[in-house]
């Protein structure tokens, strides 16, 4: 049976169906190409030379009823083999390394060509506040640097 009369639904769904086509194209070339911001100044950690750079420029997140801000750790120089666990965090200063051993947060986790972390932080960055990179090498010595946070990620 043939229609009378075209609704507008009928002349234009055609546009829809192509919108749904296109859309996951453009999530694509987004999730191909991010951008993010520049790394830190590299600073020297016994004998590794570590670059920190943020994934984003927005505060900390609620993960697992802590919040967190992701990094990425280019480790420069130094063999990441010799480190039995590293951590990170944002705060005054560095927590010790029994504060890390209560959950999985702040661990450094990657490849020889680089790290991740979810930094330990409070639910805003503060003024006060420093980049605290915690490592224990293999024969228990304890290396601790900070990065100043830059003033785009400091709430006011």
């Amino acid at each position: 049976m043939a229609r009378l009369q075209t609704t507008w639904w009928q002349r234009n769904k055609y546009l829809f169906n192509a919108l749904i086509l296109v859309l996951p194209c453009i999530y694509i070339y987004q999730a191909l190409n991010p951008t993010f911001p520049d790394l830190w100044q590299e600073q020297t950690v016994g004998e590794f030379k570590i670059a920190p750079m943020p994934l984003n420029m927005k505060q900390p997140y609620s993960h697992h009823n802590e919040y967190v801000k992701d990094f990425f750790l280019a480790f420069n120089q130094g063999d990441i083999s010799n480190i039995r666990q590293a951590y990170l965090n944002i705060g005054p200063q560095p927590l010790p390394l029994s504060e890390f051993a209560k959950g999985d947060e702040g661990i450094m986790h990657g490849t020889n060509h680089g790290q991740h972390a979810h930094a330990i932080a409070s639910a805003t960055i503060s003024k006060g506040d420093k980049l605290w990179v915690t490592i224990q090498t293999w024969q228990g010595k304890e290396l601790v640097q900070h990065w100043t946070i830059p003033s785009q990620l400091i709430q006011q």
